[in-house]
């Protein structure tokens, strides 16, 4: 996963419009597909590394861990690990994570009502 250089016009243009803009500064946090979906499982409580895993087939396990870090670098998902053999480490939303809880429940109403339109065609 590249990340954008610091220097570079692209990443001062996103800087500045999610510092005017709430919307895409949350955007920039939960958006992509992976780490929205990683949400909305949390969002039901609790779920270890591989749980998560069989619950998003198609994702890597490099790519969980990329976004399972930045989810816990941005403070939605909280790490903890136990000092057991083997060890056991649990993710969880903190309690700003679970404020996105009406936000997936929107989107994925949003989502039905959609695909229902793409139907149509």
């Amino acid at each position: 996963m590249s990340k954008i250089k610091t220097t570079s016009t692209n990443f001062a243009n996103k800087q500045a419009l999610a510092d005017e803009c709430s919307e895409v500064y949350a955007a920039n946090i939960i958006g992509g597909q992976w780490a929205l979906a990683i949400c909305s499982w949390l969002v039901n409580g609790k779920l270890r590394f591989g749980e998560l895993r069989k619950r998003l087939p198609n994702i890597t396990e490099r790519m969980l861990t990329l976004q399972l870090q930045k989810l816990e670098e941005n403070k939605i998902v909280k790490r903890t690990v136990y000092a057991e053999v083997p060890p056991r480490v649990e993710y969880e939303l903190t309690p700003i994570g679970y404020e996105l809880k009406p936000v997936i429940e929107q989107l994925e109403n949003w989502g039905k009502k959609h695909k229902e339109l793409d139907k149509e065609k």
